[in-house]
């Protein structure tokens, strides 16, 4: 009886272990949606030195403003593994004529996109994007000059490309850590203004790391790029550049040449314009950091002499954070000469303290 019971008791136990071993593991649980929810400001303090102002009793008095120039929510997520987002509404003053929120500060789209990860079909870094997204240029150029809260980059603060558009876009990240390419359709309208007509804006930036494994040299990188659009039908608004940056943990540096046409109708003719910009930011371990940039602009090419000189100077302290927090502080000199414009436009210099908080 009790080897009848023994046997029994094994021939379960071997039944037991046999399914077991032919039962597929439980698959792992997908990783869950996620939100995040940041804070991006821009504050300053500035004196215009030149030109004086007259205010409401006739005084000739140095204009000086405390300023909110930038502040956004930034909404982040995952819905999947291969979907994320980004809603980012920007809260900037009025400034319309006959607005009757003129001076107030008011709530607006900056951006707003879904994006599809393409890391497990493509190389890591890949992506599709389509909604109300960051400028191909001025999302790279910005990642390196790092002080967009003092002010924006040659081509966006002379409105030659905006910060964000309504598109279609694709991301492919070359394998190796050599580069990218960033290439989409926009309205062409900018994120301010709705699409007005049936032209649409073609845009590509390409970028070659030509040393990726250098000790030194990785942080070298050459790009291009290209937008043709049209103000109207047989009307061309086109935008080239070409620019060199360097990252280093001591020094941020770029420089890149712009060439424009402008078109505003098939009536009149084109406007050649053309540009330059280079800056260089050196940097301590312990915080400070010093600012030079230098501006070029000729608008009209074909106005001899006409030409725009920019030039800023400043020392900034980032306070230690850790992750993706940032925390600085900018004391600068900002001057800006006309030359053959007409009527003549009177030299500016700004003194700033400018402040910035990311997180």
């Amino acid at each position: 009886m009790i080897r009848r019971v023994l046997a029994i008791l094994c021939f379960a136990a071997a039944f037991a272990t046999s399914s077991a071993a032919q039962t597929p593991p439980a698959a792992a649980p997908a990783d869950p949606p996620s939100i995040k929810v940041g804070v991006l400001l821009f504050a300053d303090y500035t004196v215009q030195q030149q030109p004086k102002i007259v205010d409401a009793d006739g005084n000739t008095v140095t204009l000086s403003a405390f300023q909110i120039t930038r502040s956004y929510i930034n909404v982040t997520g995952t819905i999947s593994k291969a979907i994320a987002f980004r809603i980012t509404p920007d809260i900037v003053r009025e400034t319309g004529v006959g607005s009757s929120l003129n001076g107030s500060y008011t709530f607006r789209l900056k951006f707003a996109y879904a994006q599809w990860n393409l890391d497990e079909v493509l190389h890591q870094g890949s992506f599709a994007r389509f909604g109300m997204q960051p400028n191909p240029w001025i999302e790279f150029i910005d990642a390196v000059y790092r002080y967009r809260f003092q002010g924006q980059t040659f081509e966006d603060r002379e409105g030659y490309l905006p910060s964000s558009d309504t598109g279609a876009t694709f991301h492919y990240a070359l394998p190796g850590n050599y580069g990218d390419v960033h290439t989409g359709f926009f309205n062409g309208e900018t994120y301010q203004r709705a699409e007005i007509n049936d032209q649409k804006a073609f845009q590509v930036r390409g970028t070659l790391r030509p040393l990726p494994n250098h000790a030194v040299l990785n942080g070298l990188r050459v790009t291009g790029f290209y937008d043709h659009d049209a103000y109207v039908k047989n009307a061309e608004r086109r935008r080239a550049i070409v620019g060199v940056t360097f990252e280093h943990p001591h020094v941020h540096a770029g420089f890149n040449y712009l060439s424009t046409t402008d078109q505003t109708s098939a009536t009149v003719a084109a406007v050649d314009g053309r540009g330059w910009s280079a800056f260089v930011t050196p940097r301590t371990s312990i915080g400070w950091e010093g600012l030079i940039r230098i501006d070029h602009l000729e608008p009209n090419t074909a106005i001899a002499g006409q030409k725009k000189q920019h030039t800023i100077g400043g020392v900034a302290y980032w306070f230690p954070h850790q992750g993706n927090v940032a925390t600085a502080l900018l004391l600068d000199v900002d001057n800006v000469k006309y030359t053959a414009y007409s009527p003549a436009r009177a030299t500016e210099r700004r003194i700033a303290l400018h402040a910035l908080v990311s997180f």
